[in-house]
């Protein structure tokens, strides 16, 4: 790191590593750019489409109780008016009564006659007068709007549990939500965890950012490349000295294990502050409607605050990683093949050994949701620890 002088004064195109940080510090700025005039707007779309469908479910249950009530209140009076009729004249003024209060709907039976199926009443939402529907058979409201049923079809959409979830819920609430089967749930860990797929399949339902994403993807790159640079010491030297330049793989192995482990560390630490899925899930936790909005302004606030740390650090370490990388690649020229191959297979390693560790946490979940007696709530708690270590 001493040797600054001497790289700039020698001709970098043959330093490899100077070439593969440029490209990165490009993928950097593009990212930057990218996120701060598109997808951070996105994510703001998404947490407010977030808040309308809470709000939403709250006015909804609201008014279903209030419709229930109603319900009970019109079926007394039914009671009451069924005991007054001693006449015919008076039951057709009941009936009469009745219909001028409340809009029925009819359907016929087989055999021609009339039968009531279910009532009309109004009731308001924050979008203003909206009719609902009684159904008196299956004791469900029904929203009768074509605006708002494409709106009720996209909060249902946005309230279904992602898997990320669905994996985080209590023992007691996963017995009753979580039906899936081991290999789902293995899957589910893998499109969460294994870095190829999490950053480039944009198809999986999560609330991170698409483009910080791809962008991790060549930053874990940059930091496994680096941390594999420290590891080579004067030994390691010697050797590669000693085999004549050839790649000695059982050498290198302890080497590229110890890489991948920390390389990981580290990444888990980068995850924390560049993605946003576990904040934006508070908002949906929330079960009071006062505590909506001060939850949805404090996660904004957290999410600048992370996404400002996030772009901060990666370029502290890049600028960082990049130096170093520079000064070895120019001083040790003939090491730098060495040096790529190791970091490709340590970082091979770390795309494949995920397909092994996370049948574990799979194993123990799954076993404590099909107890008998439901009581390894201690066991599925062991199986979430370890899916958040590995």
């Amino acid at each position: 790191m001493k040797c600054y002088k001497y790289i700039f004064n020698t001709s970098l195109l043959k330093n490899y590593g100077f070439f593969i940080f440029i490209f990165i510090f490009l993928l950097y700025f593009i990212c930057l750019f990218l996120f701060y005039f598109k997808y951070y707007n996105s994510l703001k779309n998404i947490i407010n489409q977030i808040k309308e469908a809470k709000y939403n479910s709250f006015n909804f249950n609201l008014n279903k109780n209030q419709s229930i009530e109603t319900t009970n209140n019109i079926t007394k009076k039914k009671k009451k008016k069924k005991k007054k009729r001693n006449s015919a004249l008076n039951l057709n003024q009941n009936k009469s009564k009745s219909k001028k209060d409340h809009n029925f709907l009819f359907s016929r039976n087989n055999k021609g006659k009339k039968k009531k199926m279910s009532y009309i009443i109004k009731g308001r939402s924050n979008s203003g007068s909206n009719r609902f529907i009684i159904d008196n058979i299956n004791n469900n409201l029904i929203l009768d709007d074509g605006d708002d049923m494409k709106k009720d079809l996209k909060n249902k959409e946005i309230s279904e549990y992602t898997d990320n979830e669905l994996n985080s819920l209590e023992y007691k609430k996963a017995l009753i939500q979580d039906n899936r089967t081991f290999t789902q749930y293995y899957i589910s860990l893998l499109k969460k965890n294994h870095l190829l797929r999490f950053s480039f399949y944009c198809k999986n339902k999560d609330y991170n950012s698409p483009i910080i994403k791809m962008f991790l993807f060549f930053l874990f790159i940059s930091v496994g490349f680096s941390i594999n640079a420290l590891f080579f010491n004067d030994d390691t030297m010697h050797k590669i000295y000693i085999d004549e330049g050839s790649f000695n793989i059982i050498f290198q192995l302890p080497q590229i294990i110890y890489s991948s482990l920390i390389s990981n560390i580290i990444n888990k630490i980068i995850d924390y502050s560049a993605l946003s899925e576990n904040n934006i899930l508070e908002i949906k936790k929330v079960e009071k409607k006062e505590d909506l909005h001060i939850k949805v302004k404090d996660t904004f606030r957290i999410l600048k605050i992370k996404f400002a740390l996030f772009f901060i650090i990666s370029f502290a370490l890049l600028l960082m990683f990049m130096y170093y990388i520079i000064c070895f690649c120019g001083i040790y020229e003939n090491t730098q093949i060495h040096l790529i191959k190791d970091s490709l297979i340590s970082f091979g390693l770390s795309l494949i050994y995920p397909f092994g560790t996370f049948l574990i946490p799979g194993i123990f979940r799954i076993t404590a949701l099909r107890a008998k007696d439901r009581d390894k709530e201690y066991q599925y708690k062991f199986s979430n620890f370890i899916k958040d270590i590995l």
